[in-house]
């Protein structure tokens, strides 16, 4: 079973590529043949079908299709608290909010037209109408995820709490909140690291960065615990995340290293 779940995840990365590639070529006036077009539409179907498996049988759901589903529904209310203009999430009098969002909006916007491209040319040219019906739903669904996902990261940003306590997000997928007594050194440092949003490295570091960048390094005098996107468990000793204005981020948890603060939140770990 193991195996078949990599042999999924690594055909459905391939597809995904393929089906960029192939999206370009189509804009670009390329003409593709029909077998490969077939072929294309047809993988779609198989790489669904394969993950049928793993969502019956026993009637329980997965850990990280429950934390997939969770993540649907808090993008959902992200958007709606976004369009009601209710601000921030989570944020009360004497927090200092830490905007991240900002930096990531060029690749947001260059991946939704890649996007939004990729579902007018794929509509025009499968040939198919109940294979077209599926494919634009998946379509459309990625457009909507990859609006709704920077839309959470603006209504969910960084939070230094007035005790002191540190909370780092990304989105709706994580967040990690770190009381004021775990906090030993902050310090304003830019990085270049490549990985994605949430990146726990064998030193026992976590990297939350924006473009493979982060610009603040907080220390701990101990472990934190946080549950990753999918649900595996982690802890990390030392934070690197994104601020927009990391020397404000630093001033702020700077005033309250070492104190009181609240005690951390039960995690799932």
């Amino acid at each position: 079973m193991t195996r078949l779940r990599r042999i999924v995840r690594w055909s459905l990365l391939i597809l995904l590529v393929g089906r960029l590639i192939l999206a370009v070529l189509l804009v670009s006036g390329v003409a593709v043949p029909a077998l490969v077009l077939r072929a294309m539409e047809a993988s779609i179907v198989v790489s669904v079908a394969a993950f049928v498996p793993f969502f019956v049988g026993d009637g329980k759901f997965p850990p990280a299709l429950r934390r997939l589903i969770v993540h649907e529904a808090l993008l959902f209310t992200s958007c709606v608290r976004w369009i009601s203009r209710r601000g921030p999430q989570g944020v009360r009098e004497g927090d200092l909010v830490v905007r991240y969002a900002a930096a990531q909006a060029f690749v947001v916007a260059a991946l939704l037209f890649a996007s939004v491209v990729e579902t007018v040319a794929l509509a025009l040219v499968i040939p198919w109408p109940a294979v077209k019906n599926v494919v634009l739903v998946i379509d459309l669904w990625g457009v909507y995820f990859v609006i709704a996902l920077q839309i959470s990261c603006v209504v969910r940003p960084h939070i230094v709490r007035a005790d002191g306590s540190l909370a780092l997000r990304y989105g709706v997928l994580t967040e990690i909140v770190v009381p004021a007594s775990q906090i030993a050194r902050v310090r304003v440092e830019n990085r270049l690291d490549r990985g994605g949003p949430v990146k726990l490295n064998p030193d026992g570091s976590l990297d939350m960065g924006i473009g493979g960048q982060t610009t603040v390094t907080v220390e701990l005098s101990d472990s934190v615990p946080f549950v990753r996107p999918l649900g595996k468990c982690g802890q990390a000793r030392l934070l690197r995340f994104y601020a927009d204005s990391p020397a404000a981020a630093v001033a702020g948890l700077a005033r309250g290293v070492g104190g009181e603060g609240s005690e951390a939140p039960h995690t799932a770990c």
